[in-house]
């Protein structure tokens, strides 16, 4: 039996869980630039971007021409500490989304250009856009 970490004929045998996650977050970075180059924020339509960790959930809206973030919204905000027990859940994402469409209506935002930021379009990133959408907020 080879042992972890061996190599055998050019393939590696990864043992490490370490290297298996360092690989996985090079692939999203990969993913982020390629999305990256068709997507761009301006003051009338910003970039609505998110960034997920296993315990939150963050969505900003920037506007790449000034360079600033005109409206965010994270589960580590004061307004869900006692409302969400969780805020690494789909539940959790669609609050996050109702509450980035309210924070843009009010400001006057009504299109986005949704960055996905390399996340595949599925579960708590897809419940935060359709919640944005259902806000009100066109993406």
């Amino acid at each position: 039996m080879p042992l972890a970490g061996a190599d055998r004929g050019g393939e590696r045998l990864s043992g490490g869980s370490m290297e298996r996650f360092e690989q996985k977050k090079q692939r999203r970075m990969r993913r982020k630039k390629r999305v990256r180059k068709g997507v761009y924020g301006t003051a009338e339509c910003p970039r609505l971007t998110v960034f997920r960790s296993l315990k939150n959930i963050h969505a900003q809206l920037v506007d790449d021409d000034a360079g600033c973030t005109i409206a965010e919204a994270s589960t580590k905000g004061k307004e869900f500490k006692g409302s969400i027990p969780y805020g690494g859940n789909v539940a959790a994402a669609g609050k996050i989304g109702e509450l980035i469409g309210q924070r843009a209506l009010a400001k006057g935002i009504t299109c986005a250009a949704f960055d996905r930021n390399g996340y595949k379009f599925h579960g708590r990133v897809k419940a935060l856009a359709e919640a944005a959408r259902k806000a009100g907020l066109t993406i």
